[in-house]
């Protein structure tokens, strides 16, 4: 029988040589060069200590395998619009969702537990799921922190306004107390305390 760490361990490694795989580079805090999608990964795992240090085991498995293989289906495959996004990210949520299942179960997983690190993945019940509330806040502070300043210099401060207020409604109330601890100056942080002033009304 397989010891329930070593399966732990090694269903990790192998969603990390999945992500390993992303032939797109960045650097990491250390200015060393990673895999895209591998160094997302790391985040989120990071922020999770944060969001839920004792998470089970299923839920780390869910967080370590978003964006599994996210490269493999570019956003600039289906329309530039709203239904197109909606219908990109409808596609990733699947395809990584069972992706994910099959590493769980081809690492020793049973089913019931590959079915429910794939019903994360795909974000399932987010209004009334701890888990999947977990997950949500998580994927938000690693946006937050690492994503948003490059995300908010490509776009108008109306449209970046919109997507922090969308960012902000997808959040529990101790992910919004995280978020507050990010540290944030110019631009961003004004945009930020725009978007909360409108949310407050």
């Amino acid at each position: 029988m397989i010891d329930n760490d070593d399966r732990f361990r090694t269903a990790m490694d192998r969603l990390d040589r999945e992500h390993a795989d992303d032939p797109r580079t960045v650097e990491d805090e250390q200015g060393e060069p990673v895999p895209h999608e591998l160094l997302y990964a790391r985040r989120m795992s990071a922020w999770l200590e944060r969001v839920r240090p004792d998470a089970p085991d299923y839920l780390r498995l869910a967080i370590r395998a978003q964006h599994l293989r996210r490269w493999e289906i570019p956003r600039n495959g289906y329309p530039m619009d709203r239904p197109g996004y909606h219908a990109w990210r409808t596609e990733l949520k699947q395809r990584q969702a069972g992706l994910a299942r099959d590493v769980l179960l081809e690492c020793g997983y049973e089913r019931d537990t590959a079915e429910r690190v794939a019903a994360l993945v795909r974000k399932e019940d987010l209004r009334h799921d701890a888990d999947t509330r977990a997950l949500e806040d998580t994927a938000c502070l690693v946006f937050l922190q690492y994503e948003f300043e490059a995300f908010a210099a490509k776009h108008e401060d109306e449209r970046v306004v919109t997507i922090l207020r969308r960012t902000w409604r997808k959040m529990s109330e101790q992910g919004h107390q995280l978020a507050a601890e990010i540290a944030m100056t110019g631009r961003p942080r004004a945009l930020v305390e725009q978007a909360l002033a409108a949310e407050s009304r």
